[in-house]
């Protein structure tokens, strides 16, 4: 007992160490919102908050339209987050569930675009998009990343191992539509490799800055990282505390994001079992 009392605690202290390490540069940018452009020059990184943060925050809004911003790239990963999770949820149980013609072949196809770069592929989804009429929308950003090969391949490996067949059984025999069965079995079976893919949709949806850099023209329909990067040319990027500032409102959706669905992923994790 001594000696396993000394490996957890060995374990513990790590662990600790890894959160403090990676709690670092979130305190540092936080703290540095609240300084001015003078301080943080000056004073390099301190553990005590300036007392700045008005001005920071009045100097960002000069040059952007910040909560606009947010608005928008939160109504984007939202969508992009809800529909990516529905469909890949609903073509992995295809996969897994039933047995066609050619599933095999799709299922290897898809395992190939995965090794794909989407930027080889920007110049043609641009002209495809210009073609349609749909630049200057939100539907280039939305649309397309609602098939994603990598998400449909790990639903469709954890439904694999998690899902028994006699649950399927039971509900045919009981006279469920197969759309019911989804709902019904697949969804809650899937739910916490659902919700772990949710976060890195967000995270990714959120981030994203190249796709809407290209097809999005109207300064009101930038995404966040958009106008955060157009600060780089303007005076604001003079002014580290208002950048500090602009990036840490920028981490808070996806914070929150993450702390929600890894809640919901330890609350389902025992979603879909089956007594032997």
């Amino acid at each position: 007992m001594g000696k396993t009392n000394i490996v957890k605690g060995i374990l513990y202290l790590a662990l600790t160490l890894l959160v403090i390490i990676s709690f670092i540069p979130f305190y540092m940018m936080i703290i540095n919102a609240t300084r001015s452009n003078a301080e943080i020059l000056q004073h390099g990184f301190t553990l005590l908050p300036g007392g700045a943060l008005l001005d920071n925050y009045e100097i960002l809004i000069q040059y952007m339209n910040l909560w606009r911003g947010f608005a928008n790239s939160l109504f984007v990963a939202v969508c992009v987050t809800i529909l990516s999770s529905y469909f890949s949820a609903l073509t992995a149980f295809g996969f897994a569930v039933y047995n066609f013609k050619g599933r095999n072949f799709l299922f290897v196809v898809m395992l190939l675009l995965m090794m794909v770069p989407g930027q080889l592929g920007l110049i043609g989804f641009y002209d495809l998009i210009r073609t349609m009429g749909l630049l200057d929308t939100y539907i280039p950003l939305i649309i397309p990343p609602i098939a994603s090969p990598f998400i449909v391949f790990f639903l469709r490996q954890f439904l694999q191992t998690t899902m028994h067949p006699s649950l399927l059984e039971a509900a045919r025999i009981d006279g469920a539509k197969e759309l019911t069965i989804f709902h019904k079995i697949g969804i809650p079976i899937m739910m916490p490799a659902v919700a772990t893919m949710a976060i890195f949709t967000f995270i990714g949806s959120w981030n994203n800055y190249i796709l809407p850099l290209v097809v999005l023209f109207s300064p009101e329909k930038y995404t966040l990282p958009v106008m955060m990067g157009a600060l780089r040319g303007s005076q604001v990027a003079q002014n580290l505390g208002a950048m500090y500032l602009g990036i840490a409102i920028s981490v808070v959706p996806i914070m929150i994001a993450f702390l929600f669905l890894s809640k919901y992923i330890i609350t389902s994790i025992s979603a879909g079992a089956v007594k032997e």
